[in-house]
């Protein structure tokens, strides 16, 4: 099993969407346990997110990487923003 580490903006969102609403947390805390057990079986991403993968939550995007045996959680934005540069 792979090790979960989060970017400072990730856990400043899931602190966010905690507070603000349950049950979309709840739907993430599944996806990012999903992603832990087999993270290479999400789409890549091209471009400038090239490196990155990513795994929906309706209607959410869940950035990731994966780093040795690590999966480092970069960013959790609506689908609309996520396939910005600036993730």
């Amino acid at each position: 099993m792979y090790k979960a580490a989060f970017t400072k903006e990730f856990l400043k969102v899931l602190k966010k969407i905690k507070k603000k609403d349950i049950a979309t947390f709840e739907r993430l805390e599944l996806k990012i346990r999903e992603i832990m057990s087999q993270p290479m079986c999400y789409k890549p991403l091209k471009g400038e997110l090239k490196g990155s993968r990513r795994a929906h939550v309706r209607p959410f995007v869940v950035v990731f990487k994966v780093e040795g045996d690590t999966v480092v959680f970069v960013s959790f934005k609506h689908h609309d923003k996520s396939y910005s540069a600036g993730v």
